[in-house]
């Protein structure tokens, strides 16, 4: 697509990368280049060293936000280890996470606000996502928790340590990351989005000699190639959505290096790592045991400076570190301005042959033609043996879900009671509602195995249910007694209950009418290779294959069609 007079949004902009990224795009003729990074002052001095370097731009050329995208806004410019402090931002954190994405959760997000404000048609994602998520690091987590359950932990110190590894949990926080920026993109109507993403290891195998602990390679470094993992499979599914942005990724298998060479003071996590002076008499006698915490801390004597090169994200590396990890055999490295280059030609349509999502879609194996001549004989197979044993078979609630159950079972009985497409259009709602109920009334048998596989019955008055022993809507969330109403009854209907109502039995015709609509207007005389669905599939509308039906709902109603083959 074409960069010119869009809204572009650069997530991490003031990294190494997003550095990259925002000053090659200049030169693309964006509209706008909104710039974020985790901290204000980040953004604004990014911000003025670009409007120095590109003097010509109009004052609103480039654009500043920043905060933690991983959170609601509220929490954007909070630290992450004071809201796990909080208790009651614990908690708020916990169930954004943990609980189903209400509109509530989605509106009160980071990214959503963000791109509320400023709808960008093109976003380019170069925060180091996997590392921002696997270094909360679980594992310490865990050993705190250890200690604590070893000692004489009351109740409300497990509860406070559960909820923080509640929090800390990887997957539910990538999953609800994903499902935010799916749903806003979708919202703003962002049109394409390039991830920059990592392995984890920069391009090594797991005997990749640098780690974190005496481990090698350590659980949290395959944590974070984990997350990384899991992320571009999630990008994979994004972009095999229709609705969905043009979606690629960038995945770098080398270091990336660098933005600055410089002398000066060497920092840790922002801060200044502090010399303290240790005399020879201060060793420890290394007897009984080695405490790894100081009861008194040595005195700062200054700050550690030196010659440095910043690797941005990365970190910053002396002359032997850099020179070993850059090495052949070793890491070694890309530049940030390639992967600049190398994004801005995934979106302007070139193909680098370095996007991960492209090459996952031609290297995964698709359905094939065998399979899909063979389909058809696997139904008459099945068809033959329903006739033989005299057992219609429906839908027994192993593959799920609960609503794929529901729809089949109620085109079943819609079958059963009036046998053709012609005669569900030609009934009115009440008429099926009342057969419909006396079929499930007076067969005890189809009553038995509807609701044994988990699938109630919502009987035509709306107030009754008829259920087993197991219910899979509404799911277990914790409560066995939910509260009652219309609105949890409409949308428990809705998910997996079978509904006899006389609302469903309209919705049924409506949709009988669309489908037989949809292939009344293909002109008789059409015989080419643009419809599959024509009347020779519908049988004429003389019968129903339950199948077919729930499967073409799906595309329809639940805009669930595959989108590449």
């Amino acid at each position: 697509m074409d960069i010119k007079n869009k809204k572009v949004l650069v997530l991490g902009g003031w990294g190494l990368v997003g550095n990259a990224v925002t000053r090659k795009l200049v030169k693309e003729n964006p509209r706008q280049i909104i710039v974020t990074s985790l901290n204000k002052s980040e953004v604004e001095e990014h911000i003025q060293q670009l409007k120095i370097e590109f003097p010509d731009m109009p004052d609103d050329f480039f654009i500043g936000w920043w905060g933690n995208i991983f959170v609601r806004n509220d929490f954007k410019d909070e630290n992450r280890l004071e809201l796990l402090t909080d208790p009651e931002k614990r908690k708020i954190l916990m169930k954004d996470t943990m609980e189903e994405m209400t509109g509530e959760v989605l509106a009160s997000s980071s990214i959503y606000q963000l791109l509320e404000k400023h709808k960008p048609d093109i976003i380019i994602d170069s925060i180091n996502s996997a590392t921002g998520i696997a270094y909360q690091d679980i594992y310490t987590t865990y050993h705190r928790i250890k200690t604590i359950m070893e000692g004489n932990p009351t109740a409300e110190t497990m509860m406070e340590e559960m909820e923080k590894l509640m929090c800390t949990l990887y997957i539910p926080q990538l999953i609800r990351h994903i499902q935010i920026l799916y749903a806003s993109m979708n919202k703003f109507e962002t049109q394409a989005y390039v991830k920059i993403g990592t392995s984890g290891t920069g391009g090594m195998g797991l005997n990749i000699p640098y780690t974190h602990s005496e481990e090698k390679p350590s659980r949290v470094l395959l944590s974070k190639s984990s997350v990384a993992g899991a992320h571009t499979l999630l990008l994979f599914l994004m972009g095999r959505t229709p609705d969905g942005p043009i979606t690629k990724e960038i995945k770098p298998t080398a270091a990336i290096a660098w933005k600055k060479i410089e002398f000066g003071e060497i920092k840790k996590r922002g801060k200044a790592i502090e010399l303290v002076e240790v005399d020879i008499d201060d060793a420890v006698n290394l007897v009984g045991k080695l405490n790894l915490k100081l009861e008194n801390e040595f005195v700062s004597k200054g700050k550690l400076t030196s010659v440095f090169i910043d690797t941005g994200e990365n970190g910053t590396f002396s002359r032997g570190e850099f020179e070993a990890i850059t090495a052949q055999g070793q890491m070694e490295y890309v530049t940030p301005e390639e992967i600049a280059v190398d994004a801005i030609y995934e979106i302007k349509g070139g193909n680098t042959g370095h996007d991960i999502i492209n090459a996952l879609d031609n290297a995964t194996l698709e359905p094939t033609y065998r399979a899909g001549f063979m389909q058809h004989t696997a139904i008459e197979k099945l068809e033959e043996l329903e006739e033989k044993y005299g057992k219609d078979s429906v839908a027994f609630e192993l593959l799920g879900p609960p609503r794929l159950s529901k729809l089949l079972n109620e085109i079943y009985l819609l079958k059963k009671v009036a046998g053709s497409f012609k005669n569900i259009v030609a009934s009115s709602a009440k008429e099926l509602s009342d057969k419909t109920f006396n079929l499930i009334k007076e067969n005890a048998q189809l009553r038995s195995e509807i609701v044994s596989i988990g699938i109630p019955i919502l009987l035509p008055d709306g107030k009754q249910l008829l259920r087993g022993n197991e219910m899979k809507i509404p799911p277990f969330r914790g409560k066995y007694e939910l509260d009652l109403n219309d609105e949890n009854i409409n949308l428990w209907a809705k998910d997996g209950w079978v509904d006899l109502r006389e609302a469903n039995m309209t919705a049924w015709i409506n949709r009988i009418k669309a489908l037989m609509h949809e292939v009344e207007i293909i002109p008789s005389n059409d015989t080419s290779s643009m419809h599959v669905r024509n009347r020779k599939y519908w049988n004429n509308f003389d019968s129903i294959d339950i199948g077919k039906v729930v499967g073409w709902l799906f595309i329809k109603e639940e805009r669930g069609e595959r989108m590449k083959a």
